[in-house]
């Protein structure tokens, strides 16, 4: 919650968590809280009644200019392109399936004002020699739990039949049945695009599209929001907003994160565990420095270090830097779906 800028409202939040979960080897609890917003609240949040919107597809987004699908152009001094990611392809991924289920159901799992950041417990029914995954699992605020199996880093992602099957596989061992008419949601998306070029003569990608996902856990929203008042003092200001948003630290941390994210997409179900014990393990600042501050660079290349070096076994950390089975998980052949 400590990311989101201060004049977002209380009513753009529709859960908090004040201390959520995670489990790797042991459980650990993380004294910062967390929050699910609010669609309809950051919808009303983020009001555009003294805008013109224009309600069509861009075909063509310039610096200077858009042009909508039915040949309208439209001038400005500057343009932010924040249309979302392009396709994914064989790009290193974020792939999720997620089970709504209502409160009372998930209780054994996930109590009121509880969640699950990252859960590793070998629950999920893959084996040792298949891609990894891990649950998230939390209240939204409206009644309901969301349970949703999540793989990070692999190129071209994990399919939505083999990330439901072991959702249903964590929900089973905690006695939890459904009656498979619950609503669910697929997430499926590219984690490497990257920031914007200084000087380039284009349209600003802003968001998802302009570097602001986090390479390691798929989150964009709370670094768009944050970042948000840099860029619209920089056209203010009329300085370069490139600059404002990826100074030298901003652009150090986003390399060292995609180091991370290739670091995830090599690793087996054991050495993730390992590994995530270990950097649970670090200080709040190195965690943060991780999770989601946007240039704290020294912090950053500490944790990571650090989170190396206190990985066990010893020879787990060659394949965490990439010095073994780089392509481990490459064209992995998952089942078909039952």
């Amino acid at each position: 919650m400590d990311e989101l800028p201060g004049w977002l409202p209380e009513s753009a939040i529709a859960q908090r968590i004040a201390a959520p979960t995670v489990w790797t080897k042991t459980e650990h609890r993380i004294e910062r809280a967390y929050c699910v917003l609010s669609k309809a609240g950051l919808h009303a949040a983020l009001a555009i009644d003294d805008a013109t919107v224009f309600a069509q597809r861009a075909g063509r987004v310039d610096q200077h200019e858009v042009e909508l699908a039915d040949g309208t152009v439209i001038s400005a001094g500057t343009v932010f392109d924040t249309r979302g990611l392009p396709t994914l392809g064989k790009r290193r991924a974020a792939s999720a399936h997620g089970i709504f289920v209502d409160a009372e159901t998930a209780a054994p799992m996930v109590g009121d004002g509880e969640g699950l950041l990252l859960d590793w417990r070998p629950e999920n029914g893959a084996g040792p020699d298949e891609p990894p995954s891990f649950l998230y699992a939390v209240p939204l605020g409206d009644g309901t739990v969301i349970f949703e199996e999540t793989s990070l880093g692999l190129r071209g992602g994990m399919p939505q039949h083999e990330l439901r099957r072991r959702t249903l596989n964590r929900l089973a061992a905690h006695g939890i049945r459904l009656t498979g008419d619950e609503p669910h949601e697929a997430a499926h998306y590219p984690l490497d695009q990257p920031p914007p070029k200084k000087g380039a003569a284009a349209a600003i990608p802003f968001g998802s599209r302009g570097g602001m996902m986090h390479p390691c856990t798929g989150y964009s929203v709370a670094d768009s929001l944050a970042l948000i008042d840099t860029a619209v003092s920089a056209v203010q200001q009329g300085t370069d907003p490139v600059e404002a948003l990826w100074p030298w630290q901003a652009r150090a941390v986003y390399w060292m994160r995609m180091r991370g994210l290739w670091g995830l997409g090599r690793l087996t179900t054991d050495q993730s565990i390992a590994m995530f014990e270990a950097f649970f393990t670090e200080s709040e600042r190195g965690q943060r420095a991780l999770l989601s501050a946007h240039d704290d660079y020294t912090a950053l290349g500490a944790v990571l270090f650090n989170t190396v070096a206190h990985t066990w076994p010893f020879r787990w950390r060659y394949d965490l830097v990439g010095w073994t089975n780089r392509n481990r998980w490459v064209d992995y052949p998952f089942a078909a779906p039952a």
